[in-house]
């Protein structure tokens, strides 16, 4: 019987209607109380760490759960957290980054419906991520609707579909069907040392979505306002307007005065290549970074982590050429 740990940090899975709307209410005990026989098979203690709508879930209630995953890695055999679906896919990719070589299987998940709703999915998802957690499967992993996803590599594509996240650019690391678990190893990196936490990120991050268009003062406002990070999210394969309105020029200047610039693609699959065209050549040049198949959440958390550990411009750049936790691909 394995020994799981039960974090809850509200969401709708732990929520209830009230005259606002649905808002987290229900504790993890409470939670444990509606899972009846999906406890069977394992030795079950819970905590409450927060109670928040993931939506207000930012890079502090980020420190106080890798903080609390750390804290308990070792007593366990493997931990399950409750969350917010919203910002669910950024929780998990940062938290792979923070938690590097963890253990056991810590596995997120929630649900699209909360689970005082009698048509719930959260009693399946959490099935599964039970399963997940007690299957010896270091790493951090993000399971819904009978899937298991790397952290890094989990989106949230549905707002209320209940198969509302999707594994980009990697295969899953597990499913479930009428067999059983499926576990991919060949998805899962290897524990190549001991867990530590790397708590220390640099909140100072901005997201841009490119537009046609797009005046590059932008990049102005931004310096003057100190952030420290951008990612934008480019045009197909990496492309960036330079005729007329100049964004490569500017993004020059951003570079030399020290802001990281990490560039990845609108659309969703494949990876951004600025080899390809005249563009991106120039973006790379300057000192742009790329993406190359992160998704968005994992650039912004990679980058966050990556600045909280230095600004050294070569070693950001070493990190972004690095697949640390399976979030990139390096060809």
């Amino acid at each position: 019987m394995k020994n799981i740990l039960l974090l809850s940090t509200g969401g709708t899975i732990a929520s209830a209607p009230t005259e606002n709307g649905l808002a987290p209410a229900i504790h993890s005990d409470n939670i444990l109380s509606l899972l009846d026989s999906v406890l069977y098979n394992y030795k079950v203690t819970t905590k409450d760490i927060l109670s928040l709508d993931s939506s207000n879930i930012q890079p502090e209630e980020w420190k106080v759960i890798a903080k609390s995953i750390y804290e308990n890695c070792n007593k366990y055999d493997g931990i399950v957290i409750t969350h917010g679906t919203d910002t669910m896919a950024y929780t998990a990719s940062i938290l792979s980054f923070m938690l590097p070589n963890i253990q056991i299987p810590v596995v997120i998940t929630g649900s699209q419906l909360p689970l005082l709703n009698p048509l719930t999915d959260g009693i399946e998802n959490l099935r599964c991520a039970f399963a997940m957690a007690a299957s010896e499967t270091p790493g951090i992993f993000l399971a819904f609707n009978r899937k298991v996803i790397l952290g890094s590599r989990a989106v949230k594509v549905r707002t209320t579909g209940f198969d509302a996240f999707e594994s980009v650019n990697s295969p899953y690391a597990a499913t479930i069907d009428s067999s059983g678990l499926h576990i991919n190893h060949q998805v899962i990196k290897k524990v190549t040392g001991k867990c530590k936490l790397e708590d220390k990120l640099c909140k100072d991050i901005f997201l841009i979505k490119l537009t046609p268009g797009l005046n590059p003062e932008i990049f102005d406002m931004l310096l003057n306002m100190n952030y420290k990070g951008i990612v934008i999210e480019a045009f197909g394969a990496g492309g960036l307007h330079f005729i007329r309105r100049d964004l490569i020029s500017k993004l020059e200047k951003i570079v030399q005065k020290g802001i990281t610039v990490v560039v990845c693609s609108q659309c969703l699959y494949e990876r951004s290549d600025f080899s390809i065209y005249e563009t991106g050549k120039l973006a790379l040049e300057k000192g742009v970074l790329q993406g190359y198949d992160m998704t968005t959440e994992a650039t912004v958390t990679k980058l966050m982590w990556a600045l909280g550990k230095t600004n050294d411009v070569e070693e950001i750049k070493k990190i972004f050429q690095t697949s640390f936790v399976g979030e990139v691909t390096i060809l």
